[in-house]
């Protein structure tokens, strides 16, 4: 992977952590006070789960910023990567799981049918993603695999040698 696409992806994750960082500092008390006639419960699961499901996107964006530094020095392909891969596909599962948290507390409220279809679909195609990236692991298990078979084929062969 090149200097420019690994330096643009750092660009866009550093822009939606400075983002996400001010919806939690800014917005969230807004919405706070927007709740203000709703019951308290309600109130305190609704900003938990909202504050939850953005640090969901802060903590895998910070795994795919430290797999990017993995990819630049040439030591993805270790066993090492697997912890970050690990912790993205569990915070984009909480996300999804989350995500329809929040449409079964809008569920008897006031919200419309077709929201709370909306926000069922979408924390099922959440949870499509953390089976993709699950996939991706896989792949990323076959590649490693191969290295460390090269990396003894060539000790060998420098044996021999």
């Amino acid at each position: 992977m090149g200097k420019l696409p690994i330096l643009a992806l750092r660009v866009v994750i550093a822009l939606a952590l400075i983002g996400s960082l001010g919806v939690q500092i800014l917005m969230m008390p807004l919405i706070w006070a927007d709740l203000e006639e709703t019951d308290d419960r309600l109130r305190i699961l609704l900003i938990v789960i909202l504050v939850l499901g953005i640090l969901t996107m802060q903590v895998s964006a910070l795994c795919v910023w430290r797999l990017l530094t993995m990819v630049r020095r040439g030591s993805v392909f270790t066993r090492g990567a697997f912890r970050y891969v690990d912790t993205i596909i569990g915070a984009i599962a909480a996300g999804s799981i989350l995500t329809f948290l929040l449409a079964i507390l809008l569920a008897p409220g006031d919200a419309a049918p077709g929201i709370v279809g909306l926000i069922c679909g979408a924390a099922l195609v959440i949870a499509g993603v953390a089976l993709i990236v699950l996939v991706l692991r896989a792949l990323l298990a076959q590649a490693v695999a191969r290295e460390l078979e090269a990396e003894q084929l060539r000790s060998e062969l420098n044996e021999v040698i």
